[in-house]
């Protein structure tokens, strides 16, 4: 489905073009206990589909498609299987049925200060994080004054990482994560750390990456960050796609079963 430009801010118009991620009856299975009863024979027999004891579907038959530049944002209370939804997408973790197609590279922006190395000094930091993402050296050495600049933190470029505040920490994976080139953006809650004013730059920086017609998923419980940046919402109720409508009807019917004012 898409919506009008005018519902969000700065979006590109949708693409009619074969979709860039492609959700078809996905289903996830937890276990409740570290211990499971299920062997190498199950993995390849109808009896893996089944719910076993101890187990749980976080996600099931979920479908649904998004095209190139649009900006999406998941819907539902904690537990409901949003970022599950997310790591799916983001190829974390793989379903126990259905398929997910993802079509390009993306940028998450999850749990992003992951993989920083304690130990090492931001400056060091930067380069493995960056190369981890995909980016070769010379792009490092091309983006790094400008990674730096973004964060604010040039006079820390030395201190071990271990040293920085949290706020710091975030500044830095945000500025080196959404520096990447990938077409996809998913962000799940990750401004919800930091000060009014980086918050504020980083948003104008999602802006800036969406009028360059990048496509974005993202994961908030904060209204305003979706009224702000989404023109289409998913609503996930008990792991389930309950609503794929414009953004302003799925917060609408979410607040409406939830009491929200």
């Amino acid at each position: 489905m898409s919506v009008s430009e005018d519902e969000g801010v700065g979006l590109m118009p949708v693409s009619h073009s074969v979709p860039v991620i492609s959700v078809s009856d996905a289903g996830i299975r937890y276990r409740r206990n570290r211990r499971s009863r299920r062997n190498f024979k199950d993995l390849f027999s109808a009896r893996a589909r089944r719910t076993r004891p101890g187990e749980f579907w976080a996600l099931r038959n979920v479908s649904f498609d998004v095209r190139a530049g649009e900006a999406i944002g998941v819907v539902g209370r904690n537990g409901q299987g949003k970022s599950t939804l997310l790591k799916l997408v983001a190829e974390v973790v793989l379903p126990d049925e259905g398929t997910v197609r993802v079509q390009g590279g993306v940028a998450p922006l999850i749990e992003i200060t992951g993989g920083f190395v304690n130990d090492l000094s931001v400056r060091e930091n930067v380069y493995l994080t960056a190369g981890l993402h995909g980016m070769k050296k010379a792009e490092i050495d091309r983006r790094f004054e400008e990674i730096i600049e973004f964060a604010e933190i040039g006079e820390f470029l030395d201190t071990p990482y271990k040293h920085l505040s949290s706020g710091m920490k975030v500044r830095i994976a945000f500025s080196v994560v959404s520096r990447l080139e990938e077409p996809i953006i998913l962000v799940d809650e990750v401004l919800a750390v930091g000060d009014r004013a980086f918050k504020e730059k980083c948003y104008r920086r999602i802006e800036e990456l969406l009028a360059g017609g990048r496509t974005l998923f993202i994961v908030s419980h904060s209204e305003k960050d979706l009224r702000r940046f989404c023109t289409r919402g998913l609503y996930l109720d008990k792991g389930r796609l309950v609503l794929d409508a414009p953004i302003a009807d799925v917060l609408e019917r979410y607040n409406a079963e939830y009491g929200v004012k």
